[in-house]
């Protein structure tokens, strides 16, 4: 069986090293320009598909059904294709952030949350959020909230990162300056690459608990390996690949 990830820049991904871990699949790692996609969707060869930036919302219009959670988001991240050839799409990313606020206790519920972006992966975020019983903010740069207001959210508790922004290789970058912030008791970066980006490093400096995006990245691997093979696998997989790789 062949699986992989597709995406635009794959060359930081860890994807790999996580699969090895949870299945004997082959798992490959498909970079592609988007006017690639329809055809690399139709007529590559393999089994099961992790997406990434900046395809999540872009392959939608190519699959044949969904799961009730990516189509009420409109987003992407695991991609079947079954005996009869039709692709099914799921998006095991809000089961991967759920499980990292549990697994680092942030204790989200009541708070106002701010989501930087407005991607894939801010939809799966803010979904997640909203199970967790938070109240989540959209910060873009073009939004109606953005990062010339945050002004009007100096009460926010939270504040998660689902940009690119302090991503390698372009790691002296951060999204916002957490100063603006005052009443922060939390900062989540979804980046693993590296694992502490300029924002957590300003966040560790303030006294504020953080964590990186790398336990959502196997949690939701391990979902989506789940879907792959079509078996379950012990959830306690999740914190021993985490350990592993935080070691490594």
């Amino acid at each position: 069986m062949i699986c992989g990830l597709l995406g635009k820049t794959l060359g930081h991904s860890r994807s790999p090293e996580i699969h090895a871990r949870l299945g004997t699949y082959e798992y490959r790692l498909y970079e592609r320009q988007e006017e690639e996609i329809p055809d690399f969707l139709r007529n590559g060869e393999w089994r099961g598909l992790n997406v990434t930036i900046p395809y999540k919302k872009a392959v939608v219009p190519f699959l044949d059904g969904m799961s009730p959670a990516a189509a009420s988001l409109g987003s992407v991240n695991t991609i079947l294709r079954r005996e009869d050839g039709s692709l099914w799409g799921d998006n095991t990313d809000v089961t991967g952030f759920e499980a990292m606020v549990r697994r680092f206790r942030f204790p989200v519920a009541g708070e106002k949350v701010l989501v930087l972006g407005s991607g894939g992966a801010s939809a799966a975020v803010r979904e997640a959020l909203r199970r967790l019983d938070a109240r989540p903010v959209t910060i873009s740069r073009s939004g109606e909230y953005n990062y010339e207001n945050l002004f009007l959210h100096a009460d926010a508790g939270f504040v998660v990162n689902t940009t690119p922004v302090g991503m390698f290789p372009r790691m002296d970058a951060s999204p916002l300056d957490l100063r603006e912030l005052p009443a922060l008791r939390g900062v989540i970066d979804i980046i693993y690459n590296p694992l502490e980006t300029r924002l957590m490093r300003q966040a560790a400096e303030r006294g504020i608990p953080c964590c990186n995006g790398l336990y959502m990245l196997v949690a939701q691997a391990w979902r989506g390996s789940e879907l792959f093979q079509g078996q379950p696998i012990p959830e306690s997989r999740v914190e021993e690949i985490y350990q592993e790789m935080s070691r490594a």
